[in-house]
């Protein structure tokens, strides 16, 4: 690979924010670990703090020790990164000081990236700012977090804002669960290996599960939580987008169109969930006090910020159906929550029993096969199996067992990368398959605020659940009438 093709010039907007903190510049730090980043590679780190480079760059290095695994930390790689990061305080909603980014860039020769760690609200002003200070140029890159907006309008006027000023070639929406290792090789197993791609249809699979679990509370976002909820903070982006890698029919290649076109068929091909269907279809819940981990946590009317008789669900259960020919039939069963048992992120595909069972009839209700897909804490697949049981005096008995695949036993020899450090490595490639095309954006929204309506229309409050749980008794009630459970409760 010719490292000077993927140079690029970062501008880093929020580098002093917790994302950027957290997560950008620790990614940053192992793709310069991993010599990935050419010599050339310059950050321009922007925020409204008075400070300045020799400070930020102190502030940095105590954030890389502490979220940079010490035995993945090399004093020499930290102090060459921290070399290529200037700060500059700017108020980034006035074009004042904008001619700054223009004086950094002068005579520069690589592309611009454009990161945009901001609150939504912010990218209008931005990216206006940037073209009138003449920052813009058509190799320009420009990274938007997701979610974009709180319903279809919303965001139809922050992507009008940045459609105004870039191409939909230079945006790139992340979600950042679609830089996971697992997720990428979601289409690798479904689409390179005959076994399954043959498999994939309503003809042998009877229904899946999508599971993406917390332990965490609020976190003391509870302003801003209430007014999202998690709908609309996981299901309409994160959870869909996982639903899409699943149901999506085969691509013609691995371009970024060819994938996400046919993402978006599987979003318009959703069944919208109706008056009739609320009750058998949503379950909308919130948790109480409980203990999670061993310690007692408070209910979220209780959390610090807390409004009192809020409505606003913590918990959310859907059984989604797709209305094409592929999936016809088939259950999607999607559930989020915070302040559950166990931090899980999961996809669980149940495959249909053979046509005639031959074994002991008490152990019929074995014969399902299953895939498990991990996606946090330990990524890997799992594909669970029939074998006989060892022993002379055990007949044709069956086990169950899995063909085990945990990536980070398989490959202990390759650390597996963090999903922000291979979202910036393809958006320096300029690569957009991993993230999210306007039409997917609207095609979610559009879908999540027709549940939105029908829940508000319908009215009642969510079920209460205790923190540490699973969720409320009616998201167990929802898949059991269905005749089946939760992986975890099966």
């Amino acid at each position: 690979m010719n490292k000077s093709k993927v140079c690029c010039d970062i501008a880093m907007f929020g580098a002093l924010g917790d994302l950027a903190q957290r997560k950008l510049f620790p990614a940053l730090y192992q793709l310069d670990r991993a010599d990935l980043l050419p010599p050339e590679t310059r950050v321009l780190a922007l925020g409204h703090q008075d400070s300045d480079t020799d400070r930020v760059r102190k502030r940095l290095a105590v954030k890389l020790i502490e979220h940079v695994a010490p035995d993945e930390l090399s004093e020499a790689v930290v102090d060459r990164l921290l070399a290529r990061i200037e700060y500059v305080r700017l108020d980034f909603a006035s074009p004042e000081g904008y001619g700054r980014i223009r004086e950094w860039r002068e005579g520069a020769t690589v592309p611009l990236m454009v990161y945009m760690a901001t609150p939504p609200a912010l990218y209008g002003d931005i990216g206006g700012n940037l073209r009138q200070a003449g920052c813009i140029e058509p190799s320009t890159r420009v990274v938007v977090e997701k979610p974009i907006g709180h319903d279809l309008e919303s965001s139809r006027v922050i992507n009008d804002e940045l459609a105004a000023v870039f191409e939909e070639s230079q945006l790139f929406r992340i979600d950042h669960y679609l830089g996971k290792e697992t997720v990428q090789n979601l289409i690798a197993l479904r689409f390179a290996n005959n076994l399954f791609a043959t498999q994939w249809n309503q003809d042998h699979i009877s229904h899946v599960e999508i599971t993406v679990a917390e332990r965490v509370g609020i976190e003391g976002r509870w302003g801003y939580f209430d007014k999202a909820g998690q709908l609309r903070d996981m299901v309409q982006n994160h959870l869909l987008q996982l639903l899409c890698l699943i149901a999506m029919d085969p691509p013609a290649d691995l371009s970024a169109d060819s994938i996400r076109d046919e993402k978006l068929k599987v979003l318009k091909a959703l069944r919208p969930i109706t008056r009739d269907l609320v009750d058998s279809h949503l379950v909308r819940g919130q948790y109480t006090e409980g203990s999670c981990g061993g310690q007692p946590v408070p209910g979220y009317l209780e959390e610090d910020g807390a409004a009192a008789g809020s409505k606003t669900e913590t918990f959310v259960a859907i059984k989604a159906e797709i209305n094409n020919w592929r999936w016809a039939g088939v259950p999607f069963y999607m559930r989020t929550g915070k302040r559950l048992q166990d931090k899980l992120s999961q996809i669980i595909i149940h495959f249909k029993p053979a046509p005639h069972y031959i074994f002991d009839p008490d152990q019929a209700h074995l014969a399902n096969n299953r895939l498990i897909i991990r996606l946090q804490p330990d990524e890997g697949m799992s594909l669970q199996i029939l074998t006989k049981d060892q022993g002379l005096d055990k007949g044709m008995r069956l086990r169950q067992g899995p063909l085990e695949l945990s990536f980070s036993e398989a490959f202990d020899k390759a650390r597996i990368p963090d999903a922000y450090e291979r979202l910036l490595w393809e958006v320096m490639k300029n690569n957009q398959y991993l993230f999210v095309r306007r039409d997917e954006v609207e095609a979610a929204w559009r879908w999540a605020d027709q549940v939105i309506a029908t829940w508000q229309d319908h009215g009642g409050l969510p079920k209460r659940y205790a923190a540490g749980t699973w969720g409320p008794m009616a998201a167990i009630a929802m898949i059991a009438r269905d005749g089946r459970s939760w992986y975890e409760d099966g």
